[in-house]
């Protein structure tokens, strides 16, 4: 007999060994208002045919879950992909990325796809979840896998199993169709029953829950300039030869890794400079003297400030900058959330008032004291810093808060030139995985944080969730209101995060609840041929992260 603690019950159950999750639940007695999905084993995320064979701990995980969503949304996947195999044999569905709280995908030779074929793809995925069809596991070597998906004529996951480096990997099959996803899914279709599929653009987007209402679609919305700055970056990917992870692994193998740096800087700074260009026109010919630049954490703001300023400073002008982090009212008066704790990234947390006094004194010619905000003892301090907006000078504000129109409503907009920095990770692992662009951010911001000695990588983990709840609130609201918006990634980006990172996630202990976001992130990570940061530039965007300067 082996012994199950359930978190979900603070309670402990024997059990003979070799039963599955799916078994084990049925013995635990909580209130479930939504369907389980998967469940942390050992705080590792496992399906729920997992087979117990040792003591263990478990926590069964619903939709309302990080990563139940995550194999709810994968196992979605899997389902498109099954209907438009069955449909339209030898036809390629690539999922490109999530965007309007969905995945954007297309299918090779139908550009667009008609309104008649997804509604054919559409009743193929009911039926298949009306049969309760099961995702079957199998654990073979890689080598075997890599001839599997070659006779399939899926070159992208070979290339991905060529260069990953395991020696043994799991895939699953849907009705005896194969396919390839590197975490868990749910047991069966059946389990499918909430989702979407609409035309967007050239190709379609498959809807998945809403993560506050699971039994309800996500709003859809659409983003058509994020989606232009993604489907930008595609572009340049696709005139390199990178559609995925296998491909950025062959070019490193083939020493093209410092080639692929020096591009991606290259493309970044010819589009800062366009956008210094814009600023000028419009300073010129439209009044404008307030640029607002914003982002999500991580997103490399206070780095483009410095190289938007010396692009500005090519074109005439002559920047001078805060940010709205300097008019934070004393830790004191900042709100709080719910459990007691600060809630730093609430819009009140900035003296928004206080800061659009200066902006229009500045606006108006007069001289201010700008404050700047003292970290370590939560006090908005006044160190003789002073600035003016004379001809030729243009004002630079950057912050998570800076596109919130409460921030300078008496500013006319004609005098404002809004920016977005965005992380939109346009690689994937393959055609069927794409990359959350999240993750982008999260491992900038344990690299960063860890490095400069601001948190532990269990710390970072552990805030993420509050962080990201901030961002849906606070900051993607206003993204389609920007003038421009600019994509911070660059291809073999996480193969130079992969060196710092693992190093740091292998610090977050075993028994922590971070521990499985961090097993997840180091999996993620095996996938990506390591590269040295040797050859990236000081004054890249990502320099700021892997030296961990804030």
């Amino acid at each position: 007999m082996i012994r199950i603690y359930c978190k979900n019950t603070d309670s402990t159950v024997e059990f003979t060994e070799g039963k599955t999750l799916i078994e084990c639940l049925s013995l635990f007695d909580f209130d479930r208002p939504l369907p389980i999905l998967a469940a942390k084993v050992n705080n590792v995320v496992q399906g729920l045919k997992f087979r117990v064979f040792n003591n263990l701990d478990v926590e069964f995980l619903d939709y309302s879950s990080y990563s139940g969503r995550n194999v709810y949304c994968r196992s979605l996947c899997f389902l498109l992909s099954k209907a438009v195999h069955d449909l339209f044999p030898g036809a390629k569905l690539t999922m490109r990325r999530p965007i309007s709280k969905g995945f954007y995908c297309e299918i090779s030779g139908m550009t667009p796809v008609s309104p008649e074929d997804i509604e054919k793809i559409r009743t193929r995925m009911r039926d298949i979840v009306a049969l309760n069809l099961p995702f079957r596991r199998f654990e073979i070597h890689v080598e075997d896998a890599i001839d599997l998906f070659r006779s399939l004529g899926a070159e992208d996951k070979v290339k991905l199993l060529e260069t990953c480096g395991q020696i043994y990997i799991s895939y699953y099959t849907l009705d005896g169709t194969p396919d390839y996803y590197y975490d868990a899914l749910v047991p069966s279709s059946g389990y499918l029953d909430v989702w979407g599929l609409e035309p967007y653009r050239d190709g379609m987007l498959l809807r998945v829950p809403d993560r506050h209402t699971p039994t309800e679609l996500a709003p859809l919305f659409d983003q058509p300039k994020t989606f232009d700055v993604f489907a930008e970056s595609m572009r340049w990917n696709n005139i390199m030869g990178l559609r995925n992870v296998g491909d950025v692994n062959e070019a490193c193998a083939e020493g093209r890794a410092s080639e692929l740096i020096q591009v991606a800087e290259a493309l970044q700074e010819k589009k800062i400079v366009s956008i210094a260009e814009e600023i000028d026109r419009r300073y010129h010919n439209d009044g404008v003297r307030v640029v607002l630049i914003t982002g999500p954490s991580s997103s490399g703001k206070s780095v483009f400030c410095k190289r938007l300023s010396v692009q500005l400073k090519a074109c005439g002008l002559r920047p001078i900058s805060f940010s709205t982090d300097d008019y934070f009212v004393n830790r004191a008066d900042t709100p709080k959330l719910p459990d007691g704790s600060y809630d730093f990234d609430n819009f009140d947390t900035v003296d928004h008032a206080y800061l659009e006094k200066d902006v229009m004194k500045l606006l108006s010619g007069r001289e201010v004291e700008v404050p700047e905000y003292n970290f370590v003892t939560g006090m908005r301090e006044h160190n003789g810093k002073r600035l003016r907006l004379d001809e030729g000078n243009i004002l630079l504000i950057e912050g998570i808060h800076a596109l919130n129109p409460k921030l300078l409503p008496k500013v006319e907009r004609e005098k404002l030139f809004k920016i977005f920095i965005s992380t939109l990770t346009s690689i994937s692992l393959d055609d069927h995985n794409s990359i959350p662009t999240s993750d982008n951010r999260l491992l900038r911001r344990i690299v960063r944080d860890y490095n400069n000695g601001s948190f532990t990588a269990e710390q970072t983990i552990s805030n993420w969730p509050n962080v990201r709840r901030a961002e849906v609130k606070w900051i993607y609201p206003y993204q389609e209101e920007a003038d421009v918006l600019f994509n911070s990634t660059y291809l073999i980006e996480f193969a130079v995060l992969r060196a710092h990172a693992e190093r740091i996630l292998a610090t977050v202990r075993h028994n922590r609840p971070e521990y499985s976001e961090a097993n997840r992130l180091l999996k993620f990570l095996s996938y990506f041929t390591p590269v040295s940061d040797r050859q990236v530039p000081a004054t890249s965007l990502l320099r700021g992260f892997i030296n961990g300067d804030k």
